[in-house]
């Protein structure tokens, strides 16, 4: 009987067991099957991922600023490699590597581990010659920028994995980057190869970011800024040109710059020669500096300039007119404190409205910002976008710090009237000097045009708020005549070209802490005066010597205006926009007297005096530019 009771328990157990495996696999084919299966997928495959083709940068006309090029990745199956000395020492020689680092990865018991990416063409031939056990050649992608660095901190780069860093690269990642592929093999438990036959799932390649910039005035202005920079010993530059219409950038230049090829590289040579000894966080941050646009990332002092606003309020507000007389002391007292001109101990006496724009007479605005009061004139701050981004399409941009109402005597209200004791950015005071003279629109500045297929036919155009008037079209009108008065009588002077209509105004800023001797030099013009296309602004940061931003920015604008815009097909005075362009030919082979010829005699320029053969040009031969465009000519 004992006996009957143990058979029927074991039996009991038995069914119950059996139930429960049932019951278990019911739920697994029911419920989980289909996770099951891609487990089983996944263990039975492997896995090669294919890098897209990211998709180029273009300018305005269509030259590539970022491509991509084929290049290949060597990776190794451990569980197929026969000689695994043999092989990491031949793949350490052949790809220049360590040989540990190499066997190390070798020996990982992983299904699949990558040895080098970015190898080139020639090399990965080689390997694949060589036909050892377990080496994977496969398709991969480099990143090269054909200009190296022209508009470095703009354009920005990509890490290893082809995504975007910094700049238009970060920003358009989404555009740019693509779809992986993949390369499917079937293996058993181990990873080794059933069957030779291959699954290929193509790659999905990025597709092309058509931009506003101008690969021709951009190397224009960076040539200009660079030759100004190491002129005046100075600590660096930034520059630039765009359409005040509209908002498009045709260039934004930062000096020094850095290769885009080589970004990790510091340009600084006395870094350079330590780097070894910096600590990461060092390294960091001298790459972070190096990598920084100073036309957006930072704030600084904008000095005389910033008299554009507080003319413009003061026209709105109608607290003066363009006949209205001052009387400039050589100072002017605000509150309990005397706050001198720039031109003290001398004085401007006896002076128009007009006349004191032309001679930037601090103690004139202070009076114009002194009439509206503190609340009205930090409206005017908000209307032309101080406390805002301007919503370029770039990342870490700034906004302006600005003195609250409730912190603002009659000292600050004095200064802030002549562009001292608030920062904003270099573009946020280029934008408001655009609706200045645009009728009163604040544009959006902006890079990206639209998007592209590979054969550079456009399938999206980007749009950007034109903005609402901030202005009467009256007051800009007075103002684009008051302006271009600066450049033709006042202290702009030294930025006007022969027969060109141009407006503008300089700055000076002291650099914090005052009474350091450090300043910023800086000048915006604008052109034609009458209906402007093109803005462009300069600033110099702490030049040696003569600082004046009328002395030092001039002749700068003076030098890229006279190139960029016969190069823009803008006009001279009187003259009719008809039959302006003409296609560059090739000069690189003739001595430099035959290259000059062969440009005059198309309606070309060029400049300097050369004995050498030339050896290169800018614009390059085959770009279409208007005639009176300088070519620079370089030699052996």
């Amino acid at each position: 009987m004992q006996e009957k009771r143990r058979l029927l328990f074991y039996l009991a157990c038995c069914m119950l067991g059996f139930a429960v495996l049932f019951g278990r696999l019911f739920y697994i084919e029911l419920f989980r099957a289909e996770q099951w299966q891609e487990m089983a997928y996944e263990q039975q495959t492997r896995d090669r991922l294919i890098t897209p083709q990211r998709g180029s940068i273009t300018d305005r006309n269509g030259v590539g600023i970022a491509k991509t090029q084929t290049v290949t990745a060597v990776s190794v199956i451990p569980a197929q490699v026969k000689e695994k000395e043999k092989t990491a020492q031949f793949l350490a020689d052949t790809l220049t590597l360590p040989y540990e680092q190499v066997l190390e990865k070798v020996k990982q018991k992983v299904a699949l581990v990558r040895i080098q990416t970015k190898v080139d063409m020639e090399t990965a031939q080689k390997i694949r010659q060589a036909d050892l056990s377990g080496i994977k050649v496969d398709e991969d992608v480099q990143r090269v920028y054909p200009y190296c660095d022209l508009a470095a901190q703009v354009i920005g780069f990509v890490g290893k994995d082809n995504q975007g860093i910094i700049g238009l690269e970060a920003k358009y990642d989404d555009i740019l980057k693509g779809e992986q592929g993949k390369i499917l093999t079937v293996t058993d438990s181990v990873g080794r190869e059933i069957s030779a036959k291959q699954q290929r799932i193509p790659p999905i390649d990025g597709k092309t970011l058509v931009t506003t910039l101008d690969v021709v005035i951009q190397q224009y202005a960076e040539q200009t800024l660079a030759k100004a920079v190491e002129a005046k010993g100075a600590k660096k530059g930034a520059m630039i040109v765009l359409n005040p219409q509209n908002g498009e950038i045709y260039a934004m230049a930062n000096y020094p710059s850095f290769d885009l090829n080589t970004p990790f590289t510091i340009n600084d040579e006395t870094l350079a020669i330590n780097w070894d000894n910096l600590s990461q966080k060092e390294q960091n941050d001298a790459l972070n500096q190096m990598w920084r646009n100073d036309a957006i990332n930072d704030t600084y002092e904008p000095g005389s300039i910033f008299k554009i606003i507080t003319s413009v309020a003061g026209l709105e507000e109608n607290v003066v007119t363009p006949d209205s007389n001052f009387y400039c002391k050589g100072f002017y007292v605000a509150g309990d404190r005397q706050i001198k001109c720039w031109r003290y101990p001398r004085t401007h006496g006896a002076q128009t409205f007009t006349q004191g724009v032309q001679n930037s007479c601090n103690p004139v605005f202070m009076e114009i910002a002194e009439r509206m009061g503190a609340e009205t004139f930090l409206e005017y701050m908000k209307k032309f976008g101080f406390y805002e981004k301007t919503g370029i399409d770039l990342a870490g941009e700034a906004t302006g710090i600005i003195h609250k109402l409730e912190n603002m005597g009659p000292v600050e209200l004095a200064t802030m009237s002549f562009g001292q004791s608030f920062q904003i950015t270099p573009l946020q005071l280029l934008r408001a000097a655009s609706a200045t003279v645009n009728g009163g629109y604040l544009i959006t500045p902006h890079i990206g045009y639209g998007v592209a297929d590979k054969n550079g036919n456009m399938i999206q155009t980007f749009s950007y708020d034109a903005g609402t008037p901030i202005m009467s079209k009256e007051t800009s009108e007075t103002m684009k005549k008051i302006l271009e008065s600066v450049v033709a009588e006042g202290t702009g002077n030294k930025a006007s070209v022969e027969g060109y209509r141009i407006g503008g105004k300089t700055a000076t800023s002291e650099k914090l802490p005052r009474r350091s001797g450090k300043y910023i030099a800086s000048f915006m013009t604008f052109a034609p005066a009458d209906d402007p296309q093109v803005m462009a602004f300069v600033m110099i940061d702490e030049p040696q010597g003569v600082y004046y931003g009328g002395t030092v920015g001039g002749p700068i604008m003076k030098e890229l205006l006279t190139n960029i815009l016969p190069y823009l097909g803008i006009p001279k005075a009187g003259e009719l926009p008809e039959d302006v362009t003409v296609v560059v030919p090739d000069v690189t082979g003739m001595t430099y007297q035959e290259a000059k010829n062969a440009l005059y005699q198309i309606g070309l320029q060029t400049e300097g005096d050369i004995a050498e053969t030339v050896v290169s040009q800018m614009p390059p031969a085959g770009q279409t530019v208007n005639k009176g465009t300088k070519v620079i000519l370089y030699p052996e």
